[in-house]
């Protein structure tokens, strides 16, 4: 087989270097091993993604020899660097706070098979800290996790929690699950609470996540424009005022479309555009199945729902209610990435089945979900109803990416992917098993694969613009505060029409179990100089359109995108930060 697989690889390069150059496409390329799972991600420089697994059996070691699993991905040069960390970080969450310090948030008890190989420690309650590094060759050189087992802490255990930056600089961390449990939330953690620290440190019960189990972990909770919180889970939806303490219901999702884990589908604030920056929620997939099925009646092979449902969160829009459009295909553990000309796109998942490992009446070896989709979709959210969606033009990946598996947008403006692992742990292919011969000649792609095991290649989506000239950004602030205007110089290579530029302001988020935490994108007002060298672009009204920190601003002209650059958004203090700017 092997044998095979190097001579049909050798053919399609000998037929691929005798062809003529392909016009700029979408591509999938790979480029290179993770060394860990990267079942989380997070952009944390212009050059550096750190990844998070479970405290298993990964091949990647830290240098005093023990098992990693975190570790930093280098954009530029394809490497991998081993974290040390001290608690176990399996199915945690995340964001950046206003000082652009990274935390991971909650995490897992370590099995007890692994605690040889890595000395982890219960990761409940556990907030792991990474600094802005400030390696000057950008390679990560000296940046590390910090953990204090005695000051940093969660008030409550929380395993499969979310997090959101709030207008203030913090990070609210919703919900979750207190122990491990097989497949549905039977010990769910029914609270909201801060880090910094609120409230005394106290949680804050929510009737909202108690009337949610048992399909509500990982809520989907977004930032709204006002200051106040959306929440999604199962089929429910709220806006939280963090400053009132008070939950005000919303309309269910239509046709018992349910989006959190395990029945997971996801979910995204759209762009937000002046003057009215009016905030719209699209939620996509999942599942239409009752959340009081029992275990052993679900099987993997149950289809996933195709529908997405859309809300736009004003007043008129709240009594108009949910307007339901349906994907090309139906797809579970789906994400959804903001991309810098405002589209959408859709990745990863597969046709049916549920979240988690192993624990529903019939599973795919040891997957609660099967067939796995390889070709995302783009949505539009401006174009009419009904022709939002589209897969023209997308290449088709034989790399699943589903359960464990994760996507995050680049400094570059591609698309990062990496993990998927169907398993309680590392699993890999036993000696003299065969993989599965995949033959696709037409991407000249041969090789051998399982995806019943473990997978540590990693993957960009590049958009067709990387293939070409494209814009280019220089002398951009390193620091805007809200309401200002500045001036960046734009270089714009000939024949991109200057008629059509887009500037978009963007937290890339964090990625975990179908869900962008944080994900956002603010569309900001600008003029083009006579000379079409600048932009005068106004940032921001206040710091709850965007909640202080880091972003990155990229300029779309065409159809093409230049490569962000990175920008601290306010004053870049330690949080809490008193409101910056003006009102809308």
């Amino acid at each position: 087989m092997k044998l095979l697989a190097s001579f049909l690889s050798l053919a399609c390069l000998l037929f691929r270097s005798a062809a003529a150059a392909p016009a700029p496409a979408w591509q999938f390329v790979e480029k290179g091993l993770s060394g860990i799972v990267g079942l989380e991600a997070i952009v944390v420089s212009p050059t550096l993604v750190v990844m998070f697994d479970r405290a298993t059996n990964d091949p990647l070691h830290t240098p005093d020899g023990k098992v990693a699993w975190g570790s930093l991905w280098n954009l530029e040069t394809n490497e991998v660097t081993a974290l040390k960390l001290i608690t176990d970080s399996f199915c945690a969450s995340g964001s950046i706070l206003s000082n652009g310090t990274m935390v991971s948030v909650g995490g897992n008890i370590p099995a007890a098979q692994d605690l040889n190989q890595t000395g982890a420690l219960d990761g409940r309650m556990g907030l792991r800290l990474f600094g802005p590094c400030l390696d000057p060759n950008g390679k990560g050189e000296g940046c590390t996790i910090f953990e204090d087992l005695e000051t940093l802490q969660l008030a409550e255990t929380r395993w499969y929690t979310s997090t959101v930056r709030l207008f203030d600089g913090s990070l609210m961390v919703v919900g979750g699950i207190h122990e491990s449990t097989p497949f549905y939330n039977t010990d769910p953690v029914n609270s909201f609470e801060f880090f910094p620290k609120k409230d005394g440190g106290v949680p804050r019960p929510s009737d909202f996540l108690a009337r949610t189990v048992p399909v509500n972990l990982f809520p989907r909770v977004f930032a709204l424009p006002d200051g106040t919180v959306f929440m999604l889970a199962n089929n429910q939806t709220i806006i939280y005022d963090v400053e009132t303490n008070t939950e005000t219901p919303l309309p269910d999702l239509p046709n018992g479309q349910r989006v959190s884990n395990p029945f997971d589908g996801t979910a995204a604030l759209l762009p937000l555009s002046p003057p009215l920056y009016e905030a719209e929620i699209l939620a996509c997939g999942g599942s239409t199945k009752s959340d009081q099925t029992p275990v052993e009646e679900l099987s993997a092979q149950d289809p996933a729902t195709d529908q997405c449902a859309r809300l736009t969160l004003t007043p008129a829009g709240i009594a108009k209610g949910w307007v339901v459009e349906h994907m090309p295909q139906g797809r579970m553990m789906p994400e959804m990435i903001l991309m810098p000309n405002g589209q959408v796109m859709i990745i990863n998942g597969g046709l049916t089945g549920y979240a988690a490992v192993a624990s529903i009446g019939v599973p795919f070896g040891n997957s609660n979900a099967a067939n796995p989709i390889g070709t995302p979709v783009l949505y539009t959210p401006s174009a009419a109803l009904g022709s939002r969606f589209s897969q023209k033009g997308l290449p088709t990946t034989d790399i699943p990416r589903m359960y464990h598996s994760t996507v995050t947008l680049t400094p570059q403006g591609n698309l990062l992917l990496a993990g998927n692992n169907p398993n309680g742990n590392v699993t890999f292919v036993p000696p003299g098993q065969p993989g599965v011969l995949f033959v696709r000649c037409e991407i000249h792609v041969f090789f051998l694969y399982s995806w019943h095991f473990r997978e540590f290649r990693v993957q960009t989506l590049d958009p067709p613009f990387m293939q070409t000239a494209r814009p280019t950004l220089t002398n951009v602030p390193s620091k805007i505060a809200f309401n200002e205007r500045f001036t960046i110089d734009v270089n714009i290579p000939a024949g991109l029409s200057t008629s059509s530029i887009k500037v978009a302001l963007m937290d890339l988020g964090f990625s975990t179990h179908a869900f962008h935490s944080s994900n956002r994108l603010v569309f900001m007002d600008f003029v083009l100089s006579a000379n079409k060298r600048s932009l005068t672009i106004t940032s921001p009204p206040n710091n709850r359109v965007y909640p202080p920190g880091p972003a990155y601003i990229f300029v779309t002209v065409g159809d093409s995108t230049s490569v962000g650059a990175h920008v601290m958004v306010g004053s870049g203090a330690n949080p809490p930060v008193p409101d910056q700017g003006v009102p809308l």
